[in-house]
């Protein structure tokens, strides 16, 4: 995926100044594609040039003028067809993982603390999604389907943050029978 469609994405669903879709990304869209303010700038300036997205300049709060990006129909089409086209399943790349499995040449005890810092940082993310889950999206809600939708890319967060929560765990236990 390209962060032009995560930029097109977003706008879709509220367009906003590039301050509110960077502050966007830092508290939904960043959880599963990751992007720093100067990139999304980037790309912003790029996709006007490409026709993806207009600005309209509108006076703020303070009367000063704000530059609102909203998505074209060139936008839209873009999006259209990479959602058409497939998509390659993620690649894994994990240095703990190599780092467990060289434990088997060297003292497993020194990955004790490594992991347990994993297992903190996901136990971390997980509370978080929680969190947000249950502030956004409350039991017994009605949602239309944008929300549902939004709420099944969350659960895929909670999953994931699950399963390595529960596989660091797994790996403590090994750890601490090794020594």
């Amino acid at each position: 995926m390209a962060l032009e469609h995560a930029i097109v994405v977003s706008l879709l669903e509220k367009p906003g100044t590039g301050y509110e879709l960077a502050r966007r990304f830092d508290r939904s869209i960043g959880f599963f594609w990751a992007a720093s303010h100067q990139q999304i700038y980037r790309v912003l300036h790029r996709m006007t040039a490409d026709g993806w997205v207009d600005i309209a300049e509108v006076p703020d709060e303070a009367h000063r003028i704000t530059k609102v990006y909203t998505v074209t129909d060139a936008g839209r089409a873009a999006l259209a067809a990479w959602m058409r086209a497939p998509s390659e399943p993620e690649q894994h790349r994990s240095d703990l993982g190599v780092k467990v499995r060289g434990a088997a040449f060297d003292d497993p005890a020194v990955l004790v603390a490594d992991v347990t810092g994993h297992r903190d940082a996901h136990a971390e993310r997980l509370a978080l999604y929680t969190e947000i889950e249950e502030r956004d999206f409350p039991a017994g809600e009605t949602r239309d389907s944008a929300r549902r939708l939004q709420h099944l890319v969350l659960r895929a967060g909670i999953r994931y943050e699950q399963g390595w929560l529960a596989w660091c765990e797994e790996v403590l236990t090994e750890l601490g029978d090794m020594t």
